[in-house]
Order: structure tokens, then sequence, then C-alpha cells
């Protein structure tokens, strides 16, 4: 099996997983100890909106809020990438309204299943969700306003396939408007081959110049960072520097690395949110 192949059936497996359970130890400000609503608090979603979407919905899964900064508009026709249970999904379709239309794609047939059950026990008809590929999106040329999407292109194995392929769907003039994770410097390398650590959204982030040139390649103009915080890939324990992925303390020696090589882990990821227009 190719490196690619084998990344996304590991990712698509610990994803159903979620799904099934409705549990969360992903993203920047996660623990699990906490709620997927205070989770999402942090990560900029208000109570508001939390309360406007169906339960179950939300597994405090991304990085940010995209929705809050994508400006969507009545009639608009939305794609979300790797759209999970749905939130952003039911938020872009509150703000689109009944002359809208959000699609959402995710290459979890669990999630899917999870987001069309949340679609269908609240009446909301102004919403889909498609199996699929971010890499290869089913969605005809030309024919999106808007593309967003939270803390989930750092997943894929080639993230200017994935660019190429936002850029092929949006209408002339439309826009993307991601949340994602970015490396402010690089890895050590047991980290970079860390399956463990490619889940939790750390292995697969690119460095952040070389994402934003990803999305220029693509043929994005006006491309902006619009907010950027960092965060570590190592949190310290009990006096001791440890590793945590996915909510799990895992021992540096493990990986090859001594204290001072984890410390030097601090500050080195981000989150960042990004506005591009085609």
């Amino acid at each position: 099996m190719k490196e690619s192949e084998s990344i996304r059936k590991t990712v698509r497996e610990r994803y159903g997983e979620r799904a099934k359970t409705g549990t969360s130890c992903c993203g920047t400000t996660s623990s699990c100890c906490d709620s997927t609503q205070t989770i999402s608090t942090k990560l900029g979603y208000s109570g508001q909106e939390l309360d406007s979407i169906p339960k179950g919905a939300d597994l405090g899964l991304g990085c940010g809020n995209p929705t809050a900064l994508a400006s969507l508009k009545p009639g608009e026709i939305i794609l979300d990438l790797g759209s999970g249970a749905g939130i952003d999904c039911f938020l872009a379709a509150n703000l689109v309204g009944e002359t809208g239309h959000v699609i959402g794609v995710d290459m979890t047939a669990a999630m899917i299943d999870r987001a069309r059950e949340n679609a269908k026990k609240n009446d909301i008809d102004n919403v889909e969700f498609r199996l699929g590929e971010i890499e290869h999106l089913p969605a005809a040329d030309g024919t999106i306003d808007a593309v967003i999407s939270n803390c989930v292109v750092n997943l894929s194995p080639d993230k200017q396939q994935v660019f190429d392929e936002v850029y092929r769907t949006l209408k002339p003039g439309g826009r993307m408007m991601i949340s994602d994770i970015v490396q402010l410097k690089p890895l050590p390398e047991g980290i970079l081959k860390s399956i463990e650590a490619y889940v939790g959204c750390i292995a697969g982030a690119s460095l952040k110049q070389d994402y934003v040139s990803m999305i220029q390649a693509a043929g994005f103009r006006d491309v902006e960072i619009l907010s950027e915080t960092t965060f570590d890939a190592a949190l310290p324990s009990s006096g001791d520097a440890k590793i945590v992925f996915d909510g799990q303390e895992v021992d540096p020696e493990e990986f090859g690395m001594t204290q001072d090589t984890v410390r030097d882990l601090a500050g080195s990821m981000a989150s960042i949110s990004v506005r591009a227009f085609k």
C-alpha cells in the first residue's frame, strides 16, 4: 500500500471511531476532560451559534470557526471540506437560508451517516452530505460560491491537489475560507514519521510559508492570513516535557528525543485562518 493510501486509511478509521463515540481529543485547545461545547467555545464559536445547530453535530474537532469569517450570504452555494458531523455545514445553512445550499464532503462513511441523520432529525433541507476525498471533490466545475474547511487540509497527504480542486469548483470571484494547522518551524524526524502525530493534526501540517505558496500555486489571488494563534507541539507534565498527541501523553524516548529537544517544540505550531479568492 502506498504511503498516502495508508495515511488516508488510518485517518478514516480514527475519525470513524470518533463519529461513533462522539468523543474528541483533537485540536489545539481540546482536552478529554472538556465538553465538546467548551472546546468549541475556545475555538471561537459563540454559545448562540452552538445552540442553533443540531445536537450531536459538534464533536469539538476543529481549530477555528471558518464560517464566522467567510461572510456567507443568503442564496449562496457553500462547500465544506471534511464536514464531519456537520457543525460548520449547519452554521452555514443558517446563513445562506432557504434559497442557499450547503454541501459537506467527508471521506469517513460514519461521519457522513451521522451528519445525514442530524439533518434528517431536524428537517434541515438546504444541506447535503457527500462521501468523497477532498483531493477529488464530488462537485462540478465553477459551481461553488465559497469553500470552507476546519482543521482538515493538514490531514491530506496531497495538499496541492486539495487547493487545485477547491479552485476548480469555485465560481469566478468565489472565495475560500479555511482554518487549519501549520508548522512555524520544522519538526523532528521522529514526530514527522509518527502516525499518531499525523492523526493528531501535527505531523501532516505544512510549514506556513509552504502552505500559502500552495494556495497561490493553485491560482488564488489576495491570499491573506486573517488570524494566527501559536501553540506548542509538546506540553509539560509533572516537571518533565511530554509529547501530547490526541490527548494522550507519549514518552519522548519513543521518538528518539531528549527533554531538551521536546522543549524546543515550544511555539512550533499555529492555528491559522486563511482567506483567498478565485
